[in-house]
């Protein structure tokens, strides 16, 4: 059985656009305000990311389609979100400027997996696949470093001194950094596998719905989400693995643990 196209939010005229627009920004200043009353911080930063989302993808939502139709600009379109998700997770994990180095998680771990996925035509090798795979196995490999660098940033910190004995009996500074950080590394792989373990019994991710309503049957649905999931993990191993070696190694930003030797 074909479902009908439809779409997940109803918004056909002025009055829609003005209640979806009320709706969210309560929302969006709920999440700041639970945040601030609770002492969690980041009140500011929920607010500046709604508004920035909300302006992102009302320009992308509008270019989508002249990018959609030329090779040339989604190949420009898949370079600038390669970017974009380099410097911003770069930043996070090295807690100051952009380095360089960021851009090894994000492109070792996305590109690779997704072109496996183009190359044996498991995803069709046309615009209209390349970018959303590609947006959200690069979103994979953003949201993994982010999480494991700072995982890895802050158990250097918090046990410095573990770091300094195993030093001390002889180990070099990159396994001496991968004996106490490894186990914390980790940890970021667990987002993606809950959401694998759980997928259609909590919850029913963007690609399974959005297919279904774009009209496709439920198994082919349920076949897309599971080429994203699966995807996702390898994305997220290499991109952790990468990340926890690069600040092993200090090419990423290790303050903290330099401002103590």
């Amino acid at each position: 059985m074909r479902i009908p196209a439809e779409s997940l939010v109803s918004i056909e005229g002025t009055g829609d656009v003005v209640r979806f627009a009320v709706v969210l920004a309560a929302l969006a200043g709920l999440a700041a305000l639970v945040s601030k009353l609770a002492g969690l911080g980041y009140s500011t930063a929920q607010l500046t990311a709604a508004g920035r989302a909300a302006l992102q993808l009302t320009v992308v939502g509008s270019l989508i389609s002249g990018v959609l139709g030329s090779w040339w600009l989604t190949v420009g379109f898949a370079v600038l979100m390669l970017v974009v998700a380099s410097i911003t997770g770069g930043r996070r994990v090295s807690g100051g400027p952009f380095w360089g180095w960021a851009f090894l998680p994000v492109c070792v771990g996305a590109l690779p997996v997704a072109l496996v996925l183009l190359g044996t035509r498991i995803v069709p090798l046309v615009p209209i696949s390349v970018v959303p795979i590609l947006g959200i196995l690069t979103g994979g490999a953003m949201t993994a470093m982010t999480l494991a660098g700072r995982r890895v940033r802050d158990a250097l910190t918090r046990r410095h001194g573990e770091v300094e004995a195993a030093l001390s009996i002889g180990l070099l500074d990159r396994d001496a950094r991968l004996l106490i950080a490894r186990d914390d590394a980790g940890l970021a792989l667990v987002p993606g596998l809950d959401q694998t373990r759980t997928v259609g019994l909590v919850t029913l991710p963007g690609a399974f719905v959005g297919t279904l309503l774009g009209g496709a049957t439920p198994l082919q649905a349920a076949a897309v989400q599971l080429v994203v999931l699966i995807a996702l993990l390898a994305v997220t191993a290499i991109s952790t693995v990468l990340t926890m070696e690069l600040i092993a190694r200090g090419r990423l930003s290790l303050a903290d643990e330099k401002s103590r030797t």
